[in-house]
C-alpha cells in the first residue's frame, strides 16, 4: 500500500491505537514487524499512519499482543475497512485540514458532548451567526475563505439529521447567549432557532448561568467524541492555530470531569430553553 504524505487525524489515532496495543503488550517493533512480514521502518510508518494497514493485519497483531478484547479490536479493524470517502473530503485543500478532521471526528462518533463559553456551538450555529464568528477572525480571512468555511460548518450539521443522527449535548454557558456576534437581529435569529433545535430527540442544549460563578478549564471550546468503544475517545480543543485532538487517557480523565461538572452546573433543558428565549426578547 502507498504511504500517505498527509495522514488524517482518524488515520493517525489508528496508527496510535497499533502503537499503543504493542507497548501495552511489551512488544518491540523489530519483533512486531517480523510478526507481518515487513521491515521496522514499515511498521513504524503503519503506527504513525502514514502507512495503511489492514484489517487482517491488525488482526494478527492483536492476537500476538494478546489483546482479548474483542470489541476493541473489531472497532480498529472497521477503522482500516472503511475506504469511503467522506462529504468532508471534497473541502480538501481549500480548507486547513483540521477542520476536515473535526467534520470526520463528529461523523464516526458515537456521542459528543462540548462545552461552550463564547459563542454557540458549531454544529448548532445559523449561516448568519457563523460568518459573524468567522468574519471575527484574526489575522482577517479573505471573504471566500469565509465563506468557505460557513459552507462547511452548515454541511457539519447533516450529522444531526442523518437516517442515524449523531446524539449531541451542548453546554452553553449564559455569556455566550448574550455575545452579539453578527448584531442583534443575527444573535436573535440563533438563539430562535437554537431553542427549537433543542427539541429534537438527538439534541440536548443546557444552559450554565452567570450566577453559577466560577467554572473550570480556560474557557475555549471542548468537545469530546465518544467512540464505539471507551479506548477511542477523543478530545478536541479550539486554540489559536486551530484545532487540537488528544486521546491520552489522563486528559480523557480529566475532561470527562470537566463535562461532568458542567452537566451538574447546567439548567435542566426546558429551562435551559426558557432563558434561551427570554435573553432573545432582552436584545
Amino acid at each position: 500500500m502507498p504511504t500517505r504524505s498527509t495522514p488524517t487525524e482518524r488515520q493517525r489515532r489508528l496508527g496510535a491505537e497499533l502503537r499503543r496495543m504493542r507497548a501495552a503488550a511489551g512488544v518491540t517493533t523489530e519483533y512486531a514487524a517480523g510478526l507481518l512480514g515487513i521491515d521496522r521502518t514499515r511498521l513504524s510508518n503503519m503506527e504513525s499512519g502514514i502507512r495503511p494497514v489492514s484489517a487482517d493485519r491488525i488482526r494478527t497483531l492483536a492476537c500476538n499482543y494478546a489483546c482479548a478484547d474483542d470489541r476493541y479490536v473489531a472497532a480498529l479493524t472497521a477503522m482500516a475497512e472503511n475506504k469511503e470517502r467522506g462529504w468532508w473530503e471534497k473541502h480538501r485543500g481549500t480548507l486547513p485540514p483540521g477542520l476536515l478532521d473535526i467534520a470526520e471526528l463528529e461523523w464516526h462518533a458515537a456521542r459528543v458532548r462540548t462545552s461552550q463559553v463564547l459563542h454557540v456551538p458549531g454544529l448548532l450555529q445559523t449561516e448568519g451567526y457563523a460568518r459573524a464568528v468567522f468574519d471575527a477572525v484574526l489575522p482577517p480571512l479573505t471573504r471566500l475563505e469565509v465563506e468557505l468555511r460557513v459552507a462547511h460548518r452548515m454541511e457539519r450539521q447533516q450529522v444531526l439529521t442523518r437516517p442515524e443522527p449523531l446524539a449531541y449535548v451542548a453546554y452553553v454557558h449564559e455569556v455566550a447567549l448574550r455575545m452579539p456576534f453578527g448584531g442583534v437581529a443575527v444573535t436573535r435569529e440563533q438563539l430562535g432557532y437554537l431553542a427549537a433545535v433543542s427539541e429534537r430527540e438527538n439534541v440536548g442544549v443546557r444552559v450554565v448561568p452567570t450566577g453559577v460563578g466560577a467554572f473550570p478549564g480556560a474557557g475555549h471550546a471542548l468537545l469530546y467524541a465518544e467512540g464505539v468503544v471507551p479506548q477511542l475517545d477523543t478530545v478536541q480543543l479550539d486554540s489559536a492555530h486551530g484545532p487540537e485532538f488528544t486521546h491520552a487517557e489522563a486528559q480523557l480523565t480529566k475532561y470527562r470531569a470537566h463535562l461532568d461538572w458542567w452537566d451538574g452546573a447546567a439548567l435542566p433543558p426546558a429551562r435551559s430553553r426558557d432563558l434561551i428565549r427570554r435573553i432573545a426578547r432582552e436584545l
